[in-house]
């Protein structure tokens, strides 16, 4: 696809989201069901995918580990949204990586220890492309996909995430 594609593909989607700005929010939702073991079935939609222990947390390896299903949704989202931006900028891509490596401290999610964090201490979000482009054009790449990059303002704190309990 080139940028004119991606533009008139994406033309009347923008003018209806700017003429009626409510048919622009849309709301995704993930499910799952508790399974055998200490597991979580999650529907992904192509998929079911069953999430377990980390080996770290006392898993055996076999079940997808949560924390890496967050940063395998951070590299599919940067990748999607730096391919829509090189096209949209008219910068050819032959190839390119996305990865993305974070670092967990278990001591805090094992409650070893308090003062330990829960979570991702540091992401870091890397792109490794082959691309005749300038570097005023990788950092407006850079900075276009970041902006644009659903999952990553997300992590970045940009929504405010609520939680319930309750019995069937």
């Amino acid at each position: 696809m080139d940028a004119d594609a991606l533009r008139a593909m994406q033309a009347p989607i923008k003018e209806k989201y700017k003429s009626d700005p409510e048919a622009a929010k849309i709301t995704l939702t993930a499910k799952g069901n508790l399974g055998e073991g200490i597991a979580c079935r999650v529907e992904t939609g192509k998929a079911i995918a069953e999430a377990g222990l980390h080996p770290a947390t006392g898993g055996d390896g076999a079940q997808l580990c949560s924390g890496d299903m967050l940063l395998e949704a951070l590299v599919a989202c940067a990748g999607v949204t730096l391919k829509a931006v090189a096209t949209a900028l008219d910068i050819p891509l032959r190839d390119g990586s996305v990865s993305a490596t974070g670092v967990l401290d278990f001591r805090g999610t094992l409650g070893v220890d308090r003062e330990a964090p829960v979570g991702f201490q540091s992401i870091d979000l890397a792109f490794d492309l082959d691309a005749d482009a300038s570097d005023d054009q990788l950092a407006t790449l850079h900075k276009l996909t970041e902006r644009y990059c659903v999952v990553l303002q997300t992590i970045k704190g940009n929504a405010p995430v609520t939680s319930s309990i309750g019995l069937r």
